[in-house]
């Protein structure tokens, strides 16, 4: 019998993977109607990270890339969306892609110099973009653009064609629409021939390159395409916190994409929502059992999660799969 006709419970693993998937589905699509706007507004913020988390995935978990600057492309992405908000008139979902794009060409110039760094000298690089990004949009010659450090208020924007939601919960589902579409470009990206060169680089750069791929490239690429997903993510947060400040991209906000990355597994797609869903709910947990040592309450926590998964949670997914295949098999 094939691991594919194993049965728990009457169902073989594909119908347990697709009932998950539905009632995940399900459950996505009916709690923002069953909980308070500030709760649908956390939940929103979640998938904003892991948008955000995504990207950075896909360039270290993917291609072997180690960035710490990941905040710049998110602020440069929010910023894109406020001023075309603030300034033009633009409508909020349009400027999503034209976020989107300035942040990929951003991260391919960026990537061509970094080309000649790696490993721990690619991190000071990408750590220099993060802790100058917010220097720089304070800068007066940027004021009229960026609001200097008063930053830009956007109009959060009412549910179109009528229909009988609040701001918040509108914005969930729209975030969550985008969500779908970028989780299931990146798999698809991974998947393809494009996605299993960026492995081979990560895996081994002399034999990718003995093989006839453009490592070079490529390498730009994933940095381009790993900051468009940031960027999209920095613009979808612009939008639904209605607020953008040179503050609030922060070196510390790198960190959190990468502690998001570890904690949700490096590498594995999925990952990326635990990840945002640490990177949100974890530090107010924290600060919920002691104001005064906030920040030390959330250093256990992480601490305890890494040494209860060494992998993260792609770890313990792979082994509570393992024991689930083992189970099926010892019933057959």
């Amino acid at each position: 019998m094939v691991a594919s006709e194993r049965r728990l419970g009457g169902l073989t693993l594909p119908a347990w993977q697709r009932l998950l998937t539905i009632g995940v589905v399900i459950a996505a699509l009916v709690l923002p109607l069953l909980v308070k706007n500030f709760t649908v507004f956390q939940l929103t913020l979640v998938m904003v990270y892991s948008i955000a988390i995504l990207g950075l995935n896909l360039l270290t978990g993917i291609n072997g890339q180690f960035s710490l600057g990941h905040s710049a492309f998110y602020a440069i992405g929010a910023y894109t969306t406020a001023i075309l908000m603030d300034r033009f008139g633009v409508p909020y979902a349009l400027t999503l892609p034209v976020a989107g794009l300035v942040c990929l060409v951003a991260g391919f110039l960026f990537g061509l110099p970094a080309l000649r760094l790696e490993g721990l000298y690619l991190a000071l690089a990408t750590f220099a973009l993060a802790v100058a990004t917010p220097q720089l949009l304070k800068l007066s010659l940027f004021e009229h653009w960026t609001g200097g450090v008063q930053g830009i208020v956007i109009v959060k924007p009412d549910a179109p064609f009528g229909l009988p939601l609040s701001q918040d919960r509108w914005l969930y589902y729209f975030t969550l629409i985008v969500l779908i579409l970028m989780f299931a470009a990146a798999t698809r990206l991974v998947s393809s021939r494009t996605g299993r060169a960026l492995k081979a680089i990560r895996d081994n750069p002399l034999a990718a390159k003995a093989m006839g791929i453009d490592t070079a490239l490529y390498k730009s690429l994933a940095f381009g395409v790993s900051a468009l997903y940031t960027g999209v993510a920095g613009s979808l947060g612009a939008i639904v916190v209605q607020f953008v400040a040179p503050d609030s991209f922060t070196f510390f906000l790198a960190v959190s994409f990468l502690v998001g990355l570890v904690v949700g597994g490096v590498g594995w797609i999925p990952g990326a929502l635990i990840g945002g869903v640490f990177v949100m709910f974890v530090p107010n947990l924290a600060e919920q059992v002691s104001k005064g040592l906030a920040w030390a309450v959330y250093g256990v926590i992480l601490i305890l999660v890494i040494y209860l998964m060494p992998t993260g949670a792609a770890g313990f997914v792979r082994l509570v799969a393992g024991r689930v295949a083992r189970l099926m098999s010892s019933n057959r």
